[in-house]
């Protein structure tokens, strides 16, 4: 997740859907597409039907019976698509007064939180999102209904749970500014040490990050 200037083009390359959701002043500052781990479910479930389908025909099924598998796994299949579909127009969206997640590939979904209405955030990482980097956010507000709690499957939670942080308490990032790139832990071109690069991300996790100041 790479810090960029006001000039490196991370607005106009938004997505249109994204950029139709923000006011006139409000600045996105970082967007994250969900980890594609998501989708392992569905794929193991379609690749082990995949599977079973091709070696119950070979061996036990023939006929009506094998043609039904195969029906079943085409069901599977297109579950499949349907979810990827799903994730493709998965967003979770920093801007510089609230949060925002987009979904759903026919019924457009938008939620969003006000930053000033956040008074607590955590995220937790389970083994599995450990190894493949991604963990889930968990934003807590002082009323008892909201619209947005909890974000799951976040890629590189640790840089974009530091860079809210940052938002919400201003002084403090100042300060950590002010102490110079060597206490930061800035790496040789200005982002965080382990800083992720959207261009070298061949799924679009990567958090595409802009100066909101």
């Amino acid at each position: 997740m790479r810090p960029s200037g006001p000039h490196s083009g991370s607005q106009a390359r938004s997505p249109i859907a994204i950029s139709k959701l923000l006011l006139p002043r409000e600045i996105e500052v970082a967007r994250a597409r969900q980890h594609p781990a998501v989708l392992i479910p569905a794929s193991a479930l379609t690749l082990g039907g995949l599977l079973l389908a091709g070696i119950l025909s070979a061996t036990v099924l023939h006929g009506i019976p094998a043609d039904v598998l195969w029906v079943a796994w085409l069901v599977l299949l297109l579950r499949l698509v349907w979810k990827v579909l799903d994730w493709s127009v998965w967003y979770f969206v920093v801007t510089s007064a609230r949060l925002l997640r987009t979904s759903g590939f026919l019924t457009r979904r938008v939620n969003f939180l006000a930053l000033d209405k956040i008074v607590d955030m955590s995220f937790e990482r389970s083994f599995p999102g450990r190894l493949l980097g991604y963990g889930a956010f968990v934003v807590e507000t002082a009323g008892k209904d909201q619209a947005l709690r909890n974000v799951d499957f976040i890629p590189y939670p640790e840089q974009l749970y530091l860079l809210i942080c940052g938002m919400l308490f201003p002084s403090s990032a100042e300060d950590m500014e002010d102490s110079g790139p060597s206490d930061y832990g800035e790496d040789s071109d200005g982002g965080r040490p382990g800083s992720p690069d959207p261009d070298d991300d061949p799924y679009g996790t990567a958090a595409t990050v802009a100066d909101p100041r």
